[in-house]
C-alpha cells in the first residue's frame, strides 16, 4: 500500500463517504485537532509510571479516534456511526473518573501552575488543546450537524486532564501553585 496518493497536492482532502474538502475547511481543522490531542495525550501516557491512569488514556485515545472520525465523515453521504448513547456513556466514564479521582484531592484554594513533573505538565497541555478542539468543534457545529453529546464530551474530557494533572501532581507530591 502506497501512503501516497498525490491526491491532495492541490489543497484538498477526503472526507469518509468521498466528499472532497479545502484543507482549511473548519471540518479538517476540528479532526486535525483531535488527531493532535490523540498524539499529546500518547505522549503524556508514556512519561506516566501509573498503570490505571495509562489504562484510562488509552480508553480516551480509542474514544477520540472515534470522535475524529465521526467529525471526518461527511453526514450527507454516510450516517454517523458514532450514536449519541454511546457518546453518553464515554460523558459518563469521565464525568465518573473526575469524581472518583477529585474526592482524593485536596481542596483547591489557590490557581496551578503547568509545572512540575513532565507527566503532570503534559496533562495541563493536553488540556489546553483539549480546549482548542472543543473550540474547532463548536465553530464547525456552526456550518455542519455536530451531536451536542460530541461537544459536551470534549468539555468534559478537558475537566478530566485538569483534574487528572492535579491527582498526578498529588500523587507525586509536586502540586505548584501561583504565587507560591
Amino acid at each position: 500500500m502506497k501512503i501516497y496518493t498525490k491526491t491532495g497536492d492541490k489543497g484538498s482532502t477526503g472526507l469518509i463517504g468521498g466528499t472532497r474538502i479545502e484543507k482549511d475547511d473548519i471540518r479538517l481543522e476540528a479532526y486535525g485537532t483531535a488527531d493532535e490531542l490523540n498524539s499529546h495525550l500518547g505522549v503524556m501516557r508514556a512519561n506516566i509510571n501509573f498503570e490505571d491512569v495509562k489504562k484510562d488514556i488509552h480508553r480516551i485515545q480509542n474514544f477520540l479516534f472515534d470522535i475524529g472520525s465521526y467529525l471526518a465523515t461527511d453526514a450527507s453521504k454516510l450516517a454517523p456511526f458514532l450514536s449519541k448513547e454511546v457518546v453518553q456513556q464515554e460523558i459518563n466514564w469521565v464525568e465518573n473518573k473526575i469524581d472518583s479521582m477529585n474526592a482524593t484531592l485536596p481542596i483547591l484554594n489557590k490557581f496551578i501552575i503547568p509545572a512540575g513533573s513532565v507527566s503532570s505538565t503534559y496533562c495541563h497541555v493536553c488540556r489546553c488543546v483539549c480546549r482548542r478542539l472543543e473550540r474547532r468543534i463548536y465553530e464547525t457545529s456552526k456550518h455542519y450537524p455536530i451531536m451536542d453529546e460530541v461537544l459536551i464530551y470534549v468539555n468534559r474530557l478537558s475537566d478530566f486532564l485538569f483534574i487528572l494533572s492535579r491527582y498526578v501532581a498529588f500523587l507525586l507530591k509536586e502540586e505548584v501553585f501561583f504565587r507560591e
